[in-house]
């Protein structure tokens, strides 16, 4: 890290005023030149000195207008039919170059008042840490949680199984094609670095994810994040809820987490616990699926004249408040055993993080339950959790899932029928939540009616108890 540090040119946390994609080292060598012979005109104003700023200043304007023109070729080029409208989007963005200057506003929290970077940093963490606190959970979960987790699980086994032996260079080298360029974690270490790491210092990588993944032995820093807050468009800015933690945590850890994850992915498909109605973050499976899922639905009801009623749930805080002990003892009951399961326990034990506002840091804080944010195992992990849920739902009532977006629906041709099966769907739904620690929220949840019957017909009166 210290060759790193020495050699490797870092950004400055400074936001600048204005940002061009054809601004480059020869707009801004020139500019500076036709800045150094106006300052000598203004102090010798004579008729060669004037000649002098003229040129450059001629020159300055044909380097700008020829990158300019580059730029704008290579901007045009880079977009296909196979661009995304998200891709799309940034780069008509970036082409702008204009942006909101950012500047620290005062957070309100009911008590007192906070402008100082540090303190609204601090005041940040400590809300971002109390989500996932164990006080945040209802008492009637509680209750249930500290009951459980009394009984220990032993993931011991003498049987080997192929998803405990050592990793080996392959799953290496695809971890590492597979990871997209970001930020770096609190080590500072980037994909970068890792990529142009030789034949040597890969094997000395690989012996070291391999005495972790052997011994249990995980680092500390790699259990701590670096939390970057963003606003949440629309609310209020002096409300400290209103921001989204987004979390950075160290590369290494998440090139050993994905490798980890693809384990564990093929085993969870050869066993069959993927349910077939979840989709997202899965290979061969979009939201595209549960799209055209809907669809064929809603147009079957239409064929069939019944009436199709559909929910779209919104979980609160489904990442920070998933029960860490209700995944390990999914693990537990699947027949997981040895370093898998006790590489996630620690991988999920001990988490801290840091909220970074420019240059200033708060305390470091404790997550207590969750998944962390940021990490590769953390989707895998939820998704295993939180997709029993589907279990639980009526013969009658068919749902889908992405990542925590759930839906279910209904058709018949009694809009009395349809009632009473969603509100025994929702019921379920509603008490599988309560003993697993999540919350549905039912501000943000929504119901759909499909049908094309003209005739007076009431919707269906639902309610989340």
């Amino acid at each position: 890290m210290h060759a790193a540090d020495n050699t490797i040119p870092k950004s400055s946390p400074r936001l600048r005023k204005f940002r061009r994609l054809w601004w480059n080292e020869a707009c801004r060598d020139s500019y500076r030149k036709q800045r150094k012979c106006w300052s000598v005109f203004l102090r010798y104003p004579t008729m060669e000195n004037l000649v002098a700023f003229k040129r450059a200043r001629a020159f300055a304007r044909r380097i700008r207008r020829r990158s300019q023109r580059e730029s704008w070729i290579k901007f045009v080029s880079s977009i296909a039919s196979s661009t995304s409208i998200k891709q799309l989007w940034e780069k008509v963005k970036a082409a702008n170059g204009v942006y909101k200057e950012f500047s620290i506003p005062v957070l309100n929290t009911g008590h007192a008042s906070y402008s100082s970077p540090l303190d609204f940093a601090n005041i940040l963490g400590l809300t971002f840490a109390q989500v996932s606190a164990a006080d945040s959970y209802k008492s009637a979960f509680v209750a249930i949680k500290n009951r459980t987790e009394r009984m220990t699980l032993n993931f011991s086994s003498r049987r080997p199984f192929p998803y405990n032996c050592e990793f080996r260079m392959f799953e290496l080298k695809a971890a590492l094609s597979k990871a997209h360029d970001s930020s770096p974690g609190p080590d500072g270490i980037a994909y970068s670095m890792l990529r142009h790491l030789n034949e040597v210092s890969l094997s000395n990588l690989l012996c070291l994810f391999n005495r972790v993944w052997r011994e249990q032995s995980f680092p500390r820093q790699w259990q701590e994040a670096v939390v970057i807050p963003i606003f949440k468009l629309g609310k209020e800015l002096a409300n400290p809820l209103h921001y989204r933690p987004i979390a950075l945590t160290s590369v290494l850890c998440k090139t050993l987490e994905r490798m980890v994850n693809a384990r564990i992915v093929f085993e969870l498909e050869k066993q069959g616990c993927i349910p077939p109605l979840r989709s997202g973050f899965c290979r061969g499976r979009s939201t595209f699926d549960n799209i055209v899922n809907l669809e064929t639905q809603i147009r079957n009801a239409f064929v069939s004249r019944n009436h199709l009623v559909s929910i779209f749930f919104d979980v609160e805080k489904a990442y920070d408040r998933t029960w860490r002990h209700g995944i390990l003892r999914k693990l537990y009951n699947l027949g997981f055993k040895n370093n898998l399961p006790l590489f996630i326990k620690r991988f999920l034990s001990s988490r801290t993080f840091r909220v970074r506002l420019g240059n200033f840091y708060s305390d470091p804080f404790n997550q207590v339950e969750g998944v962390p944010q940021g990490c590769i195992l953390s989707v895998t992990l939820f998704i295993l959790h939180f997709s029993e849920v589907l279990n639980h739902l009526p013969p009658s009532v068919t749902g889908t899932l992405y990542v925590d977006d759930l839906q279910i629906s209904c058709q018949g041709c009694s809009m009395r029928f349809i009632e009473r099966q969603l509100q025994n769907a929702i019921n379920k739904i509603v008490s599988w939540c309560d003993e697993n620690g999540h919350t549905l929220s039912a501000e943000k949840s929504k119901c759909v009616h499909f049908c094309r019957k003209r005739d007076f017909h009431a919707d269906p009166v639902l309610s989340i108890p």
